[in-house]
Order: C-alpha cells, then structure tokens, then sequence
C-alpha cells in the first residue's frame, strides 16, 4: 500500500519523505489557505516547490467546476511537472473531464468520492486514482472502512485499474485498516503516519534496553 501525505506544509512534506516511505502527496485548496498561499499563481509554485521535494504523484486540485474550466485548468497543472495528478471532483463534467484526461494521457484523483457508485464511474472513465473519504462517511452515520472493502471487492471483480485512494484519514488505526480493506494507497496527515510508530511495549522494550546497557 502507497503512504501519500495530505498537506501543503513543506515542513511535514520533508519531514514525511525524510521517513522514506513517502508515496506522493495530495492536497487541496483549503489546505492551501490554511497554509496562506492564496493566488493562482502562487498556487502553481506552491505546486512545483512540491514536486522538487517528492518524487511521486502529486494530486493537484483543479477549481473549476464546468467540463471547459476543468479540462483548461487541468491542462495547465500537468504541464507543470510529470508527477502532477489532476484532482476532479465526482460531478457530472467532472467524469466527462477524467474521460478526456484519461484518452489524452493524463493521470487523474477523482476526489470527494462516497458511494460504491461512483467509484464505478471514475473506474469506467478511467481514473488514475479514486478517493473515498472514510472520515466524512464516518461522519455522516455510515462505515468508511466497509465502503473500501466493497470498492475493492467490485475492483476485483470487475478487473478495474483504479486505485483506491482512502481520505479522510483521522486516525492511525484508519490506516491499518485500510491496509486490510484492500486500499491500494492511503492519504493521510502527518500525525496519523508518525502514530503508526508507537507501541507502549516498544517505549518499555527500549527504556529496558537502555538500563541494561547503562550496567554494561
């Protein structure tokens, strides 16, 4: 399973990579704005700052919403770097737009995905990536995890080439559960990535080890 960070703070996105085990990033316009960056232009830079920090795919959001907006402003954000995934949103042009992407050799996330639904038409359009966001779905009174496992299941079945990208990540449980449910890339902050490393044994094991070879 690929490890993807989701953020646009340049700190957590070294700090992430500097584990080794960092896949790729995503981000987002209000990831964005909680960062200050603000204008298309800066934007844009924000974007290849990323690319020169990770080698891997970089979801880039488009902010149009209408299949010529989207289609003019995915053109511009894969020409920015070869890593650059265009992330669309799973409306109507929005699938119309992976389809022209898909046919024209740019990767795609269809992102804001939270039905087995729609997962099936970002597959049938092409999509490079597809992301259900388990967190909100949790939210809303339903099973994030159980909508993973039934995308996989349909992917398997159907021999789809997407990748299910889990979102929404809240926790460092989320991700080993995904890693169960058969996502095949999660996105997560930084601190549910850095959960993964503690274990009140391993603090114990370590103290112990500490201590004994203080006597040594």
């Amino acid at each position: 399973m690929k490890f993807f960070i989701d953020t646009a703070n340049l700190n957590q996105i070294k700090e992430a990579n500097e584990l080794g085990i960092l896949d790729g990033v995503t981000t987002n316009p209000s990831l964005m704005a909680k960062e200050g960056i603000k204008g298309y232009d800066a934007i844009l830079n924000h974007y290849k700052a990323i690319c020169e920090i990770v080698e891997g795919d970089i979801s880039a959001e488009v902010l149009a919403t209408d299949y010529d907006g989207i289609i003019a402003e995915g053109k511009v954000l894969a020409a920015l770097h070869h890593n650059i995934v265009v992330k669309v949103p799973m409306i109507k042009d929005g699938i119309k737009a992976i389809k022209w992407f898909t046919d024209n050799g740019i990767k795609t996330n269809c992102t804001l995905v939270f039905s087995a639904g729609q997962a099936i038409l970002a597959a049938k359009a092409g999509s490079t990536y597809l992301s259900p966001f388990i967190g909100r779905v949790d939210d809303s009174g339903w099973d994030g995890m159980l909508l993973i496992r039934q995308i996989a299941n349909i992917f398997t079945a159907q021999g789809y080439k997407t990748q299910i990208l889990a979102a929404s990540i809240r926790n460092a449980n989320h991700i080993i559960q995904c890693a169960e449910a058969g996502a095949h890339v999660i996105t997560s902050p930084l601190e549910p990535i850095l959960g993964l490393l503690k274990h009140p044994l391993t603090d114990i094991g370590l103290a112990k080890f500490m201590e004994d070879a203080g006597k040594m």
